[in-house]
């Protein structure tokens, strides 16, 4: 069994290994004194706790942080730690966990701050236990599709993010097959590209083809940095596409659903593992990675990924807490706060993705956070068709995680590997995702046992909380508290007095 496992999990070591110089962190927070970035005034201090989780399993003992960094990580028996120069906040039975990494968020800033914008996102990521968010190129505007667009991006986080953000650059027909233009995008620091096989409903980011995916991963072979792709191809010829209202009522979740089958997700892959032969050892596009974003189709979408891997293809593939939360069967008529693409199925497809994600087919976990305005989402009209898709749900990934996986026997260890350690490794973030030495004190502390409602009496930092299809869920697992680089950046719902997350750039 530990054999399979690590043989399922060599595309990503590989991955890790070759991205290990990745990234660098443009440190705002060094210009303002510590006590406004941190709710804890001490630059040197222990994190003690019976249940901290490192890459070597779940200790009782302590971490030491000076100046950001993990120095020194202790089991409970050296009893000399207490002894230590330095602070020692304890948090008893609470879980000291590495900081999540959220790869797949829509924040929306700049052009589009009225849907999210960087301070409400990245407050609810803080009071969420996430560490480090990579903001997806599109709904902003412009869109991140160069250099300069890049640029503007960056501009927009300085001094208003509140944990580190790094960024994705698109993929795009305009840039696919202009190489200088996707180096300087990739020079400019974005730490991977994006692109969409099929319309991504912003008009400024219009859809790739085979060919331009190709390319893309051509360029990023160069750079060794991972292409995310949103995998669903259009089938024309399919009688779903004859969907008109009048005919079928919008308000039902299975006339949406009918809209975006399986097959879509299916023919996508099935071009994608035609290119994806190139980053093999000693291919034209070695040192290029292909990732597969937010896969809802537990079936043949499946089968052609795990081929692929077990040929030797450089390829991932994640899912997202809503795919595994929630069934078709379960949405009510009406409810557009559900709308996503790909569209939540059923629930034996359910029950085959949380069997994936368990035996290491499915290699790493992303919330795929998009808000929009609520009057978009037409939650009075309730019309699957037109209103916007996306899930908002950053806030709450940990804990919805941790339920639902309950009953599947969810381990602490597998929250950190999903969440934490192999996101990490596919941005290319050298010192993130793991309580190790040497690493950046991103912790998030939290309470598993502990339920709590998400009503209108739970503090959402989202800037649009009504439109989240987990309101009014009952969850197990509150955020105590959230370091980022050594600073307490929230705990009990405060946040510190100044935005110190800071920017991360590839070089």
């Amino acid at each position: 069994m530990e054999y399979m496992l690590l043989w399922r999990m060599l595309p990503l070591l590989a991955l890790g290994a070759s991205f290990l110089f990745l990234f660098y962190v443009q440190n705002y927070s060094s210009k303002l004194p510590h006590k406004e970035c941190s709710l804890l005034p001490y630059q040197r201090y222990w994190i003690a706790s019976k249940r901290i989780v490192t890459p070597q399993g779940v200790i009782s003992g302590a971490v030491e942080i000076k100046e950001g960094k993990i120095v020194t990580i202790v089991k409970e028996e050296d009893r000399h730690w207490n002894s230590k120069e330095g602070h020692v906040v304890d948090y008893g039975e609470a879980v000291v966990m590495p900081g999540l990494i959220d790869m797949h968020a829509h924040l929306d800033d700049p052009g589009r701050a009225d849907w999210e914008g960087f301070p409400s996102g990245t407050k609810a990521a803080a009071a969420g236990g996430i560490t480090t968010l990579v903001d997806m190129p599109l709904n902003n505007f412009p869109s991140t599709m160069s250099q300069e667009t890049l640029k503007l991006k960056i501009e927009a986080a300085k001094e208003r993010i509140y944990v580190d953000v790094g960024f994705w650059g698109g993929l795009v027909p305009e840039n696919a097959f202009n190489s200088s233009s996707l180096e300087g995008l990739l020079n400019a620091g974005a730490l991977g590209l994006k692109s969409f096989m099929c319309p991504s409903g912003i008009n400024d980011f219009p859809m790739t083809n085979i060919n331009h995916i190709k390319e893309g991963l051509s360029v990023l072979a160069k750079y060794r940095r991972p292409l995310l792709v949103h995998a669903e191809l259009q089938q024309d010829s399919e009688s779903h596409l004859e969907i008109k209202e009048g005919s079928d009522d919008p308000r039902l979740y299975s006339t949406y659903l009918k809209t975006r089958p399986p097959s879509w997700e299916e023919a996508a892959i099935k071009e994608l593992v035609t290119v994806t032969k190139d980053t093999r050892n000693g291919g034209p596009a070695e040192g290029a990675h292909l990732h597969i974003v937010h896969l809802s189709d537990s079936s043949s979408s499946l089968d052609l990924i795990k081929k692929a891997k077990s040929g030797g293809d450089s390829i991932t593939v994640e899912t997202c807490p809503h795919y595994l939360a929630f069934s078709a069967e379960e949405i009510q008529d009406g409810d557009t706060r559900f709308k996503c693409s790909p569209p939540i199925r059923d629930s034996a497809n359910k029950e085959k993705l949380w069997e994936a994600l368990l035996e290491g087919h499915i290699d790493v976990l992303s919330s795929d956070h998009s808000p929009t305005l609520p009057e978009l989402k037409l939650l009075d009209d309730g019309n699957f068709l037109k209103a916007w898709g996306g899930i908002s749900s950053l806030q709450f990934i940990l804990p919805v995680t941790w339920s639902y996986g309950q009953k599947y026997g969810v381990t602490l260890e597998q929250l950190a590997l999903w969440w934490s350690e192999r996101p990490a490794k596919l941005a290319g973030l050298e010192l993130k995702g793991a309580i190790a030495v040497g690493n950046h004190a991103d912790i998030a502390i939290w309470e598993p046992e502990v339920e709590f409602d998400l009503n209108d009496g739970y503090t959402v930092y989202l800037k649009h909380p009504s439109i989240s299809a987990y309101m009014g869920s009952k969850l197990s697992g509150r955020t105590l508290a959230t370091f980022v680089r050594g600073n307490l950046v929230y705990k009990k719902e405060e946040h510190a007095p100044a935005a110190c997350g800071v920017p991360i750039l590839a070089r």
